[in-house]
């Protein structure tokens, strides 16, 4: 609070006047962030196709002028009271449910939940923005980030999602007994990976980890020796797993299109396989020590690059720029709908999201 204080040159006294303390802030600052977009919702016609570009553009525009939003929903948010939290889920959710009903009139052919996912995923390029500092000139970046969004709109999913039962509550039940790793640190590293994802890593203890899979006292630490070095093994493996797929698509792929079409699917199965793991990419990666922070990110950033490498060989008149930008909305459709659990738990998704990536690159 003097931090914010000092920014904007009054006394930490006269803050505290107006807000309670930082968990009050960042309410204030993301439901500040979400109203005009809900308000949008209210007269927008996607339906409307000769309307339907400006419709995409104000969307676009709203969501560029509130593009820190994205970025302090998903990595934030978890700091809040859970009832200002769940205010705010509140909020997300009906963000959602206006939206879906103005993509169910402009494609009525399409079922509840088919329409659900495509909500999601125009939400995701929408908010990607939000987790990248790459720029362009407006309003070249509306357009950009309206015709992206536009293109999800309209991908093709004939019965995709329709064909799918519906989503279970949760993932369908072991038929038998759950099966233990016979190793204790891989049990460790495991469980530390789903905890840190859903308390954050903060709100996680090395013992709390060990509880969890009957491992007390010291031993722990024989395997660990340190919370840190749980987290910095699960991102170390997590980039490499990414890269080594990365060399073996390249041998084996039959051109550019083939290969960037392989490495959308084989992201597609690491996200629904590991999304705690992507969650902690998304979110606790401040925690690592300043070298390794960035590090980390230098590897995520080079592994993105293969992808705008091989979109830059298929389309080479896009601009450097905008291809790592579409890249970037394309990754973030993926790790949205991997890290919600509704979509998650639906098999027809995973094609249907890789459908809707080939349109976003051009595939």
């Amino acid at each position: 609070m003097t931090d914010l204080a000092e920014a904007v040159a009054v006394g930490p006294s006269a803050l505290y006047r107006h807000f309670s303390g930082k968990q009050d802030l960042l309410r204030e600052v993301i439901a500040a962030g979400l109203a005009p977009l809900r308000h949008l919702l209210d007269d927008l016609d996607l339906a409307d196709r000769a309307d339907h570009a400006t419709a995409s553009a104000r969307l676009a525009a709203r969501c560029l002028d509130e593009r820190h939003i994205g970025v302090l929903w998903q990595r934030e948010a978890r700091h809040l009271t859970p009832d200002d939290h769940a205010l705010l889920r509140a909020e997300v959710r009906e963000i959602g449910r206006r939206l879906t009903g103005r993509v169910r009139a402009a494609r009525p052919e399409l079922d509840a939940p088919t329409a659900d996912l495509l909500t999601w995923a125009m939400l995701a390029v929408l908010m990607s923005p939000s987790f990248h500092h790459l720029d362009l000139p407006r309003p070249a970046y509306d357009d950009l980030l309206a015709e992206l969004t536009d293109l999800v709109l309209d991908t093709p999913l004939p019965g995709t999602c329709a064909a799918s039962p519906p989503p279970p509550a949760g993932p369908p039940p072991p038929a038998g007994p759950p099966l233990r790793l016979a190793s204790r640190r891989e049990a460790l590293l495991t469980q530390a990976v789903r905890m840190f994802a859903t308390h954050g890593y903060a709100g996680v203890g090395i013992e709390d980890v060990g509880n969890a899979v009957g491992i007390t006292g010291p031993s722990v630490y024989h395997h660990f020796p340190s919370k840190l070095d749980m987290l910095r093994t699960a991102f170390q493996r997590s980039t490499a797993a990414l890269l080594m797929d990365v060399s073996a698509i390249y041998r084996t792929s039959n051109g550019a299109a083939d290969a960037l079409r392989r490495l959308v699917g084989s992201y597609i199965r690491f996200t629904q396989a590991h999304h705690d793991l992507i969650g902690l990419l998304i979110t606790e990666v401040e925690h690592l020590p300043e070298d390794e922070r960035h590090a980390a990110r230098r590897a995520q950033h080079d592994y993105l690059t293969e992808w705008v490498h091989l979109l830059r060989l298929v389309h080479p008149e896009l601009d450097p720029t905008a291809a790592r930008i579409r890249v970037h909305a394309a990754v973030a459709v993926v790790n949205d709908t991997a890290r919600t659990p509704h979509l998650r738990h639906n098999p027809g998704v995973p094609g249907a999201v890789e459908s809707i990536c080939g349109r976003l690159l051009g595939l």
